[in-house]
C-alpha cells in the first residue's frame, strides 16, 4: 500500500493512527507529495491528502474511506464496531470530529487575508462550530476510551490539531472531561508516533 501524505495533515494523521492501532503501519509506505503535484492529481481527481493505493492498484479518498479500508486489514480489534447503537455513536464522533478539521483548516487561509466584514463573519461562524463542538465532546468525554473507537482516533486527531495550529485559541478551559481524556491517549503510542513536525 502507498500512502500520499502530508505529515503535518490532521486527516492524514487520522489515517496513520488507523494502521499504527491494526498493527498494519509496516505494509503502508508514505508517499510525502504537496497537493500541487501532477502525479497526485492522476490519481486523486480532487488532488487532496490522504489518498491511498491498495494493493490491487485500487485508489482510495478520503480519510473516513481510507480508516475503513484500514479496518478490514490485520488481526488486530476492528476500530468500526459491528452494527448497532455502537457504531452509530462511532461514526457520529468521527464525522464530529472531522466536522471540527472541516471548521478550521479553511480558516487559516482566511486569516492571512485582508479582514473585511465578510470574512470576519465567516471566520467568527467557523469558531462557534467548533466550539459548539467542543461542548457537545464534553458531555461525552466520560465515555471515551483508549483510541479503541474510529471515533476517539478522530477525535484524539482533531484536539491534536487545536493544539498545534491554533494555540493562540486554547480549547482546554471549560472541558475538563476531555482535557483529562486527551492528555492520557495523546501519551498512547498511535499518537506519540504521529505528531506533527511543525
Amino acid at each position: 500500500m502507498k500512502l500520499a501524505y502530508s505529515p503535518n495533515s490532521p486527516y492524514v494523521r487520522k489515517a496513520v493512527v488507523c494502521a499504527i492501532l491494526r498493527g498494519i503501519d509496516g505494509r503502508m509506505e508514505l508517499w510525502s507529495v504537496p497537493t500541487t503535484d501532477p502525479a497526485l492529481a492522476a490519481l486523486n481527481p480532487l488532488a487532496k491528502v490522504p489518498s491511498l493505493v491498495t494493493d490491487d492498484g485500487t485508489v482510495l479518498y478520503d480519510s473516513p474511506v481510507i480508516c475503513e479500508y484500514l479496518d478490514s486489514l490485520g488481526e488486530a480489534a476492528p476500530l468500526i464496531p459491528p452494527p448497532g447503537p455502537a457504531r452509530w455513536t462511532a461514526l457520529r464522533q468521527e464525522a464530529l470530529a472531522d466536522g471540527i478539521l472541516d471548521a478550521t483548516q479553511p480558516r487559516r487561509r482566511e486569516v492571512a487575508l485582508p479582514q473585511d466584514e465578510g470574512r470576519r463573519d465567516y471566520i467568527a461562524v467557523q469558531q462557534g462550530k467548533v466550539a459548539r463542538a467542543l461542548d457537545a465532546l464534553e458531555a461525552e468525554a466520560g465515555g471515551l476510551g483508549p483510541l479503541a473507537t474510529i471515533g476517539e482516533v478522530s477525535i484524539a486527531c482533531a484536539l491534536g490539531y487545536l493544539d498545534f495550529r491554533y494555540p493562540h485559541e486554547p480549547w482546554r478551559p471549560g472541558h475538563p472531561a476531555l482535557e483529562a481524556w486527551y492528555a492520557k491517549v495523546a501519551a498512547l503510542p498511535a499518537m506519540a508516533r504521529t505528531v506533527p513536525p511543525g
